[in-house]
C-alpha cells in the first residue's frame, strides 16, 4: 500500500499525543508533522503537499474553521473537535469526516480509509437505471430516476414514484443493496429520498413533491457529506 503523507494540527497536548499515537498504527500514515496552531500548520501547507490534514476547531489566532475558510486546501481534511455544533457547517466547507473528541480508534481508522478512497480514481459506472421489487406475487419494475421516497409503513415499505405508488415487503436494507445510495439515499429509519428529487432541505427537513422528510442523527452525516460532494 503506498504511503499516505499526513499533518496534526493540534493546539491541546494530550489530544494531540491520542492523534499522533492512532497516526502510528496505521502503517501507511506518513506523519509529516505536528504543528500546535494553525498558522504554523497553514504555512507548512503552502510549501508542502500532504495527502491528509488532522485539524481541530477551537484554537487561538485562527480557528480550524476559518482557516478552511480564508484557504485553499488541497488536502483531504477531517476535523477532530469536541464540538458537536459546527459539524454542518464542515461539510459546507467539504471536509471528509468530522470526529468527536474523545474518539476510540476504529472510527479514527475508519476516517482515514474513507480520506484515502476518496483519492482512488473511480471506475467507468455501469450502473444500471431500474430495479425490480417483490409485490404481491409479482416483480415490479422500476426506473431509479422515477423515485421520489421510500417510506417505511410497519411491514411494508411503500416506494413513491412520479407515476405510481408500490407496496413492498422488502425491508430497507433489502432495498440498500440493490439501490445506487448516490440516487436513492437513507436519511431516517423510515425513510429514503431520490437526491435528485429534493425540492429544499431546512431545519433538518427535505421537501419532495409537498411531503415533508425528516433527516435523523443517524443518516445526517453521509446525508450531508453526498448532498455537499454535488455543490
Amino acid at each position: 500500500m503506498d504511503s499516505y503523507s499526513c499533518i496534526i494540527i493540534e493546539d491541546e497536548p494530550l489530544a494531540l499525543e491520542r492523534t499522533k499515537s492512532f497516526v502510528d498504527k496505521i502503517p501507511f500514515l506518513n506523519l509529516c508533522g505536528t504543528f500546535e496552531n494553525a498558522l504554523d500548520g497553514l504555512a507548512y501547507l503552502k510549501a508542502n503537499k500532504v495527502d491528509l490534514l488532522f485539524l481541530d476547531i477551537n484554537m487561538d489566532e485562527l480557528s480550524g474553521i476559518e482557516l478552511l475558510e480564508s484557504s485553499k486546501i488541497e488536502s483531504q481534511v477531517i476535523i477532530t473537535t469536541a464540538y458537536q455544533e459546527y459539524a454542518i457547517k464542515g461539510y459546507e466547507l467539504n471536509v471528509t469526516d468530522y470526529l468527536l473528541k474523545p474518539f476510540t480508534f476504529d472510527r479514527f481508522l475508519k476516517a482515514v480509509n474513507k480520506a484515502q478512497e476518496n483519492t482512488i480514481q473511480p471506475l467507468p459506472s455501469t450502473q444500471q437505471d431500474f430495479i425490480f421489487v417483490k409485490t404481491e406475487n409479482r416483480l415490479v419494475k422500476i426506473d431509479l430516476s422515477d423515485i421520489l421516497f421510500i417510506e417505511g409503513m410497519r411491514d411494508y415499505r411503500r416506494i413513491h414514484t412520479l407515476n405510481k405508488k408500490i407496496m413492498t415487503l422488502q425491508n430497507f436494507s433489502e432495498l440498500e443493496q440493490i439501490i445506487p445510495s448516490n440516487l436513492v439515499c437513507r436519511v431516517h429509519k423510515s425513510y429514503m429520498v431520490g437526491i435528485n428529487k429534493i425540492e429544499s432541505i431546512e431545519r433538518m427537513r427535505i421537501k419532495i413533491a409537498n411531503q415533508i422528510i425528516p433527516i435523523s442523527e443517524t443518516y445526517k452525516e453521509l446525508f450531508f457529506k453526498m448532498i455537499n460532494n454535488r455543490i
